[in-house]
């Protein structure tokens, strides 16, 4: 089908978008543009800094190096073997190497960055950590292209503050090409139904560990990610739909043979694409604001991680750009559901990639006037490129049209039959601030909660007063001291299983707090996010036990039912009154905690937000 012209709303919140980011934008680019012009830099190098830069390299890539005539790439990684996303990750330096040697350039391991998982540290003390490791590995992947040897770059990650930090990283060296490598997901395990079924059992005391701990192991098996839609499946989303991936990468599971083509294929795309040959593609010119708008809409249609409201906020400020959660809410009125994914679904990750995948998604978006084609990607210009997905003919990766059709319209449909006419994405604003909440995954009946409010400081708490069997009727939860500058704003995906069975019962149940869910939150309403965060005077902390709270997502609406008079007179709650946490690392990271900007401001540091 031909291409509908772009949808009114797109354009216009993409248009306020260049507007307010025409200052930010313009320095960007102009330092951008100085430091390209340089290019190689290793040119400007003292011969002892150069020969520093490869010492340890092979003879013939110290050859191709002295000459300054060929690509020589970067590679930044985070590789770890204890983290299944991440173990698949060993092998591919070398992969890239050699292809890259094909391509007659050269390519050198520039560095690696943590990489802590969220599915380990869930409800534990490590936690606290999470959200800024962001931070610290945009600033490793600063350090590893600091060196000024490299003319492009090819990173290696996956999971959640991963991508993030690697792009935010990238695009202080916005002047190389970047292209984004996956590892892809592991394969089909125990399905994410019952795997949600016995977490509840066991919430209820009616299954032992034992069980618990076999069907979390049928689940998370073997390597790759994790392959329901949290946030490690989101980000590989979003680097296609933003033209930071080849063509349908995402998905393909690891250690396989067309895995392996595509690495190979990635190493030789980052050569083909620096200033030293005819295509240059630098990574800071891919990342604009269409493709901003690009990967909202890809979040919106896929029903993808809460977590994005603030990762991309901040992966939009270090390319110049300015967006708010005004921007989501907006466009998540027009953006079709096209995707069924768990939590908002019953299928995986390998189920979407089978039904057509981001190929087909791609194109109907694109079709349907959902998705700027008009960007320049990693691929070449037009992101109707990436309605293709790869194959392996003769053991390379070669890229065919997408499916026409989806192969399960219970997991993918068309943008003319959406599974819902908006993106599930929903602002919540009121007299105890404003949040965020995804209602693609809420039933109807759900999505409207008034009832009094049980006011905690401490998740376990809320956990404790579950076991003692104090919650079993209509409450909102309301966790405070859990914004970024509090604790670090862990996820609070713990609770999800106490929840889900309280409202399984038949009560109304809700939780309202400034800190995060995890990408794979669900089923029970949720506003979450919510700023400015109590620590910083945030009027939730106003609330307290016993007042009634109106949560509706229906209409956006999150409220006490407090006489106005009496809401103005209240103290909110102070730092005294917050536990002081528990988290390792805590006074190592005192600084980011009190430095971060709030949710909605991309929770980072000020000292990456300059």
């Amino acid at each position: 089908m031909s291409s509908r012209p772009l949808h009114p709303r797109l354009n216009e919140v993409t248009q306020r978008i260049i507007e307010r980011s025409r200052p930010s934008r313009a320095r960007y680019l102009q330092r951008l543009e100085a430091a390209a012009a340089k290019e190689p830099m290793r040119k400007g190098l003292a011969c002892t800094n150069q020969a520093h830069a490869w010492a340890a390299a092979p003879e013939n890539d110290k050859i191709m190096m002295r000459e300054m005539r060929q690509p020589n790439i970067g590679i930044v990684s985070s590789y770890n073997d204890m983290l299944s996303a991440h173990q698949p990750l060993e092998t591919f330096p070398a992969i890239i190497k050699a292809a890259v040697r094909e391509a007659g350039a050269t390519a050198q391991y520039a560095g690696g960055t943590p990489a802590m998982c969220d599915g380990v540290t869930q409800g534990q003390p490590g936690m606290e950590l999470s959200l800024f490791s962001r931070d610290v590995i945009a600033m490793s992947t600063a350090v590893a292209l600091s060196h000024n040897v490299f003319d492009a770059a090819v990173y290696l990650g996956v999971c959640d503050k991963i991508i993030p930090g690697l792009l935010i990283g990238a695009l202080q060296f916005g002047h190389l090409p970047a292209v984004f490598v996956p590892a892809g997901p592991m394969t089909s395990g125990i399905s994410n139904k019952d795997k949600a079924k016995v977490r509840q059992l066991f919430a209820e005391g009616k299954c032992g560990r034992d069980e618990l701990l076999a069907s979390e192991e049928g689940s998370y098996h073997g390597a790759g990610t994790c392959t329901f839609y949290g946030t490690a499946n989101s980000n590989q989303m979003l680097m296609e739909v933003m033209g930071l991936h080849l063509p349908g990468a995402a998905f393909v599971n690891p250690n396989t043979p067309l895995r392996d083509a595509l690495t190979a294929a990635a190493g030789r795309r980052a050569a083909r694409i620096t200033a030293l040959g005819e295509e240059f593609i630098p990574v800071g010119k891919v990342v604009d604001e269409k493709a901003i708008v690009n990967g909202i809409v890809g979040l919106l249609a896929t029903g993808g991680s809460t977590n994005h409201t603030i990762h991309l906020i901040a992966i939009a400020k270090a390319a110049g750009i300015e967006i708010n959660w005004d921007d989501f809410h907006d466009l998540s009125e027009v953006t079709p559901l096209l995707a069924r994914v768990y939590p908002n679904g019953s299928a995986d990750v390998n189920h979407f990639h089978a039904a057509g995948g981001m190929g087909y998604l791609i194109r109907e978006l694109v079709d349907s006037g959902h998705l700027h084609d008009d960007v320049l990607t990693v691929a070449g210009h037009g992101l109707r490129r990436y309605a293709q997905e790869p194959f392996l003919i003769d053991g390379h990766a070669e890229w065919r049209d997408a499916p026409a059709q989806s192969g399960d319209d219970s997991v993918l449909r068309p943008a003319s039959s959406p599974f819902s006419a908006d993106g599930g994405l929903r602002l919540l604003s009121g007299n105890v601030g404003r949040s965020v909440i995804k209602v693609s995954a809420v039933a109807p009946e759900h999505r409207v909660v008034e009832a009094p409010a049980i006011v905690f400081d401490d998740q376990d708490d809320m956990l404790e007063a579950f076991q003692r069997g104090e919650l079993e009727k209509d409450f909102v939860a309301v966790l405070r001291f859990q914004g970024p500058r509090a604790n670090g704003m862990p996820e609070l995906h713990k609770l999800t299983p106490a929840l889900g069975v309280l409202q399984d019962r038949g009560f109304k149940v809700a939780l309202v707090t400034d800190g995060r869910m995890s990408g794979a939150s669900g089923k029970v309403p949720s506003a979450i996010h919510m700023t400015p965060e109590v620590l910083s005077g945030g009027p939730l902390g106003k609330v307290r036990d016993g007042d009634v709270i109106r949560l509706d997502a229906e209409l956006g609406v999150i409220e006490a039912k407090v006489a106005p008079v009496e809401w103005a007179k209240r103290d909110c709650a102070t730092a005294d009154m917050a536990k002081n946490g528990h988290g390792m690392g805590r006074e190592l990271f005192a600084s980011f905690r009190a430095s971060a900007t709030g949710a909605e401001e991309g929770a980072i540091s000020l000292g990456l937000a300059h």
